[in-house]
């Protein structure tokens, strides 16, 4: 029997033994800590139904089917359900932002449609074919996160989820490491406009942005705009967005539970493709008052002392820059940036650290660093208190809390700044 006829019968894919349910198919995922043929038992006797490997050593039944490579099988998976399935697929990347706008627009959609988008940021080569499969015959419309930190990338997550229209968010100083510098983030982040170009897609781009315009120079594409199309301006943003959008030359004011005026372009991503797809202007609106942020995006946080802006899922220089330079901006009062080590920078590491510091240093507020590029950065700055290690940080925070004060945490996920929160 083909895996397809088994996933028809028995829909749900499990990757974790420890999640095993009946009706599931168990894809043994083999990673650099991990060998997942070594679960499959565990995960059949758990309730999963059936279990794909690639070493035959572990096959004992029927419910094993081998196979040369479980990855390359579970992509093939969502490329034959996705070939299945009639419905408008909307594709978003992007250096920064691409979450939010996607949640956006999940929230818009659903005003009208019955959506399915992408959970959390499950948005590469094992995400994106296991979103695909999520998607069910009642879904109409679906949104899929595709993040890259490599050329080629993005090329391959589209070949899955052959998107039928999509929007790049930004193009930024992101995973520089991988890409070998901004001219390859801009390669890679293209690979969605050249894919749609191939199969007469719909694009959707800021037209303020000058780089996205250019790329877009000799699109056969279908292009809209959402400078032209869906225009906004940030009325207030301390500390929640409030904006003035205009959707077909009529205005609304729009009071959002969102932090920071940068997110103004993701807010127009979302009502431009809910224009396109025939939502309402006061479903659009409302959708994106309602919109909550989630997962320590944009999100502001009150403790019994404090008022925290929580920004600290992810960090490059460019989502750094702009949170910091929103919040010297928006915030009046006692102001403290605790900023934490940006990853995956390569070559350019000292010198993105460096500008960074630079920038805190030009605006009045308590600075911390913490992490080894940040206090390399700032160590002989006296200005700035600088921490290698995050533990060192929190117990300065233990014996030394701040009182009445606006704080900004932004760093890198792998810096582990939620747990400064109990602190502050």
């Amino acid at each position: 029997m083909k895996i397809y006829e088994i996933f028809s019968k028995y829909p749900k894919i499990i990757t974790d033994s420890r999640q095993a349910v009946a009706n599931s198919i168990f894809f043994a995922l083999t990673g650099e800590t991990f060998d997942g043929n070594n679960f499959a038992a565990k995960a059949l006797a758990g309730g999963c139904n059936y279990a794909v490997v690639d070493n035959p050593k572990v096959v004992t039944d029927q419910r094993y089917i081998l196979v040369e490579n479980v990855l390359i099988a579970l992509q093939d998976l969502a490329r034959t359900h996705r070939k299945e399935l009639n419905i408008p697929v909307i594709g978003i990347t992007g250096s920064n932002g691409k979450t939010t706008t996607k949640e956006l627009l999940n929230s818009v959609l659903r005003e009208k449609y019955t959506v399915f988008s992408t959970s959390g940021n499950l948005n590469n080569h094992i995400g994106v074919p296991l979103s695909i499969l999520g998607i069910t015959k009642q879904t109409q419309i679906a949104i899929i996160e595709m993040g890259a930190n490599h050329v080629g990338e993005i090329r391959d997550l589209c070949r899955i989820a052959q998107p039928t229209c999509g929007l790049i968010t930004n193009i930024g100083k992101a995973h520089l490491e991988g890409f070998g510098g901004l001219e390859g983030v801009k390669r890679a982040k293209k690979e969605l406009y050249d894919y749609l170009d191939e199969h007469s897609g719909t694009i959707f781009y800021n037209d303020e942005n000058k780089l996205l315009k250019n790329m877009l120079e000799n699109s056969k594409a279908q292009t809209i705009s959402y400078s032209s199309n869906c225009k906004g301006q940030v009325l207030t943003a301390s500390p929640l967005l409030n904006i003035n959008l205009q959707i077909n030359k009529n205005s609304y004011s729009v009071s959002t539970r969102i932090a920071g005026a940068y997110n103004l372009e993701n807010i127009l991503a979302a009502a431009c493709v809910g224009v396109h797809f025939a939502v309402s202007e006061k479903q659009i609106t409302s959708a994106i008052e309602a919109y909550t942020p989630q997962n320590n995006r944009s999100q502001i946080y009150k403790t019994e002392n404090n008022q925290l802006f929580l920004d600290y899922y992810n960090a490059n220089p460019t989502s750094m820059s702009e949170s910091l330079n929103n919040f010297f901006k928006q915030i009046r009062g006692a102001k403290m940036v605790i900023i934490g080590d940006m990853f995956e920078l390569g070559d350019e590491t000292r010198m993105e650290h460096e500008a960074i510091v630079d920038l805190i240093l030009r605006h009045d507020a308590v600075r911390i660093v913490v992490g080894e590029n940040f206090y390399q950065a700032a160590k002989n700055k006296p200005e700035v208190m600088s921490f290698r290690k995050l533990e060192e940080l929190k117990e300065k925070l233990a014996t030394d809390p701040p009182k009445d004060m606006s704080i900004l945490l932004k760093g890198s996920r792998g810096m582990k700044l939620e747990e400064l929160t109990e602190l502050l």
